[in-house]
């Protein structure tokens, strides 16, 4: 897949249509081992080398390498011990007269998950992120190029221990990767002037800038969660259309059913909102806003509100499946288990909301919400943003343990508002049908309905009524909904039609045999029966 897009350094640096394209390829809903493998490669890998290439051309014939997949690159940031607290990383880089030398300090310093190992025979190169150390002091983390294996075994000093399969999920060689007193030259170094070895005057912000690419991943790791949405909610639907009901007159679908058309429907409505709604998240934050904050922001809110519509609308669709939704060969059960993994790569969801919400609260900056008189939802997030903004002033102390118990577990909540009133709001700039809009809506209502029953005059009966009147008006269109997912040509799995499973079926192992029963053996059965 790299080699067909063809990307260029510059493509990979300034995240062109081209980079984007990669990411948003249906096909890596496909396949997440290969997503995982590509977003840190191309991602992170690449995308750090790449703003250094002007100052630094002798970085150029690895890049090139890279971009080739002539050689894979990983990104070793994250230690066992620390987590999400990269920023107080053990691993050190010590310099030398000629060079550095890498160490794991203990096993709390270790790098936790990247694949690291040689199994699948292709050389790795890894940027390590470790506290640099001259004449004994910490002079702030960098990264370093490091190369971790041929296409045989791993270089010496580098040790790789591969971590257990993730359950139910495409294999990939997730492993624990520590250095003992590994040697690496200067030009290890990853920075465009490999003699500056100051102490940064601003040690976070310096931080911050050596993992700047992380704040795109983060916008870049939900796009396949969009397709595997499509996916379920096409895969879901065709199965409710055929699978039907045998009565004393008549076959009924199931489709029939409300509580089949709900989970369908909401499927299909929030994966075209959401697919309606990535790339012009994607506009905002690469070409219309020059803040770093607000960039990092919508990243944030675009990863929480996608991938938790995700693990609310799969389950539930896979589960109205029946037997089916569970088998591999049906989709929904495995991208399932690997969304699981995303809710974790580049930063845990809820950790990042939480540390956005602290800064919308203290006003340090503010994200581009619509209007509050634009939709029920927007007046949902904005109450909800007022509501804990009242909280905080009577509180005093965003420090403080009443902040800590009464504040911070609304994070995610808000900050998913903020999205769905967002997404919303662009679905309906674009003037999506009607009917998914409504659909969409009663799918965020539902998430929150004691709000609206308190702040908008929406007891539970008229939610319940604006819900049937919306899946009332939705249901004839269907068909047509399914079919502008335009993503039938990456599903496979085989319950989508009648002859879709039985062409399965006849591929599938078959036993027979000739043996008969022996006579003895049916007298003893009967007996006992």
């Amino acid at each position: 897949m790299s080699r067909h897009l063809g990307l260029t350094a510059a493509d990979v640096e300034h995240c062109s249509p081209k980079f984007w394209s990669m990411m948003t390829d249906p096909i890596c809903s496909l396949d997440i081992a290969m997503f995982t493998i590509l977003a840190a490669h191309v991602g992170l890998t690449i995308g750090t080398l790449s703003r250094h290439l002007q100052r630094r051309p002798d970085l150029r014939p690895l890049v090139d390498r890279l971009l080739r997949f002539d050689t894979v690159g990983i990104y070793l940031l994250t230690e066992r011990g620390h987590g999400l607290d990269a920023f107080n990383i053990e691993t050190t880089a010590t310099k030398t007269r000629d060079g550095f030398i890498l160490h794991t300090p203990r096993e709390e310093a270790t790098k936790f998950m990247p694949a690291s190992t040689p199994a699948f025979g292709i050389p790795k190169v890894a940027l390590v992120n470790a506290k640099l150390i001259v004449d004994g002091q910490d002079r702030g983390a960098r990264f370093f190029i490091v190369p971790i294996c041929n296409e045989h075994e791993m270089y010496r000093g580098v040790i790789s221990t591969r971590l257990p399969t993730r359950s139910g999920t495409n294999p990939l060689d997730f492993s624990i990767t520590q250095f003992d007193n590994v040697h690496l030259p200067l030009t290890a170094l990853v920075a465009s002037d490999i003699t500056d070895f100051a102490l940064p005057e601003r040690p976070l912000e310096a931080w911050w800038d050596e993992v700047w690419r992380i704040q795109l991943g983060t916008m870049a790791v939900p796009a396949p969660w969009i397709n595997a949405l499509k996916a379920t909610a096409f895969i879901g639907g065709r199965y409710s259309m055929h699978r039907s009901i045998v009565g004393k007159n008549s076959n009924t679908p199931i489709i029939s059913f409300r509580t089949q058309q709900w989970p369908v429907l909401n499927a299909t409505a929030v994966a075209m909102v959401m697919d309606n709604w990535f790339p012009r998240s994607i506009k905002f934050t690469m070409a219309d806003t020059t803040d770093h904050r607000v960039r990092h922001a919508m990243s944030v809110i675009v990863k929480a509100t996608v991938c938790r519509h995700f693990q609310r609308c799969v389950p539930e669709m896979a589960e109205r499946c029946g037997a089916q939704g569970t088998f591999e060969h049906n989709y929904m059960a495995k991208i399932e288990n690997d969304g699981k993994g995303v809710i974790i790569a580049e930063g845990d969801i809820l950790t990042l909301c939480i540390r956005l919400f602290s800064e919308l609260l203290l006003g340090r900056y503010t994200v581009p919400m619509p209007l509050a008189s634009s939709s029920l939802l927007a007046q949902h997030a904005w109450g909800l943003m007022e509501e804990n903004t009242e909280m905080l002033r009577s509180l005093g102390d965003h420090r403080s343990e009443s902040f800590n118990s009464l504040v911070l577990p609304q994070s995610q909540s808000v900050i998913e508002a903020i999205g769905h009133a967002m997404a919303y709001a662009t679905a309906q700039e674009a003037k999506l049908p009607q009917p998914i809009l409504d659909i969409y809506e009663c799918s965020v209502i539902r998430q929150d309905p004691a709000w609206y029953s308190e702040n908008v005059g929406l007891n539970r009966m008229t939610q319940r009524r604006r819900e049937d009147a919306a899946v009332t008006t939705a249901l004839p269109n269907l068909n047509a909904y399914l079919n502008a997912l335009r993503i039938e040509n990456y599903v496979s799995a085989p319950i989508v039609s009648d002859g879709g499973w039985k062409a399965y079926v006849a591929l599938l192992p078959r036993y027979t045999g000739n043996a008969t029963v022996d006579p003895q053996q049916v007298q003893q059965i009967q007996a006992v029966l």
